[in-house]
């Protein structure tokens, strides 16, 4: 018996017996992390990036939140836990690419789409982070010449393109793109496939890219 799960012990039994590097972890630890990409993902646990783009540790600075959004710069002294590990990301550990990944069949996209009178909980949460995204849903969900299977999809494509739009009113970060200094970039993989699709950031398209 312990205070954990027993799977979670076994888990982290396998991890030391095999992917632990000692020497990785203690030059972690001695020299601190320096990641040189940000991900943004949505915390679906069907969609973690260290396993989709196989990084070790401090490889990645991982934010994960429901539907991988942004918020608009808000410097109103309230808690703002994704902007404030942007500043940290971005000020503190300069970091040069910044990752906003979508994925398909997310349930907070899908809440967008079909709002409930009903909210999971009297904070009613999710509906109120989701509602970021209201003026986009409302009119994907309006389209009745898409199927549900389409217009989930295109959401889930607009709201990287809504989060990266925002990433840009904050001053630390378009300041820094303007000098050349980070990029942004968007991703949408798709859980049933295994496919990876990346937003051309001239045109917002996006496509499958080749890994010959």
């Amino acid at each position: 018996m312990t205070d954990l799960p027993e799977e979670l012990i076994a888990g982290y039994r396998n991890f030391k017996k095999g992917r632990y590097d000692a020497e990785r972890y203690r030059s972690l630890a001695r020299e601190g992390q320096a990641p040189k990409t940000m991900m943004i993902a949505c915390c679906d646990s069907r969609s973690a990036p260290e396993t989709i783009f196989d990084a070790g540790p401090g490889e990645l600075f991982v934010v994960r939140n429901v539907a991988n959004l942004i918020p608009p710069y808000a410097p109103d002294n309230q808690n703002h836990g994704t902007s404030a590990a942007l500043e940290f990301a971005v000020q503190a550990l300069k970091i040069r690419h910044i990752v906003v990944m979508g994925h398909g069949r997310c349930g907070g996209i899908r809440a967008a789409l079909h709002p409930s009178d009903k909210p999971l909980s009297p904070g009613d949460f999710i509906g109120h982070w989701m509602r970021l995204l209201a003026p986009a849903a409302e009119a994907i969900a309006d389209n009745a010449l898409m199927t549900p299977g389409e217009r989930q999809t295109a959401l889930e494509r607009i709201s990287i393109r809504y989060s990266i739009a925002n990433l840009r009113t904050f001053p630390c970060v378009r300041i820094l793109e303007e000098k050349g200094k980070l990029s942004l970039h968007g991703a949408w993989f798709d859980i049933s496939t295994g496919e990876l699709w990346v937003m051309d950031r001239t045109s917002g398209d996006f496509f499958r890219p080749e890994l010959d």
